[in-house]
């Protein structure tokens, strides 16, 4: 019944700082339109699913929820060093499998190198 996620949508102050955000980490590029009920919407695409910033003003705590992208040791290892750089907040985890860092409105994402589907001995 269900097939690939449409979209996640993620309440944020500000949708074109957010954006640029994830253009620095990962060169992703953003799309803003205005749909036809005239909501003004912004687009990233992260690990090919589409993110919906939308804003709001809501003060969020940090959850254990969190988004999970698969990549490369290669790819954390330089997502660490652009963090540094840009001196946003990263935890390394899972003897350095795993980085969880943290937008500007407490969303959690994760950087995972483990596959998810061999550890649980299942394809794809």
């Amino acid at each position: 019944m269900l097939n690939s996620i449409s979209h996640i949508a993620l309440v944020v102050a500000d949708p074109a700082r957010t954006a640029l955000l994830f253009k620095d980490l990962f060169a992703t590029q953003s799309v803003r339109r205005v749909d036809a009920d005239g909501h003004d919407e912004t687009f990233i695409n992260l690990g090919n699913t589409w993110f919906l910033l939308a804003k709001a003003t809501v003060e969020r705590q940090r959850t254990g929820d969190h988004i999970a992208f698969h990549v490369t040791k290669a790819d954390l290892l330089a997502t660490v060093e652009k963090l540094k750089t840009m001196n946003l907040e990263y935890i390394l985890a899972r003897s350095d499998s795993s980085l969880y860092f943290f937008d500007y409105d407490n969303h959690v994402f994760e950087l995972d190198t483990t596959d998810i589907s061999s550890e649980l001995g299942r394809e794809g």
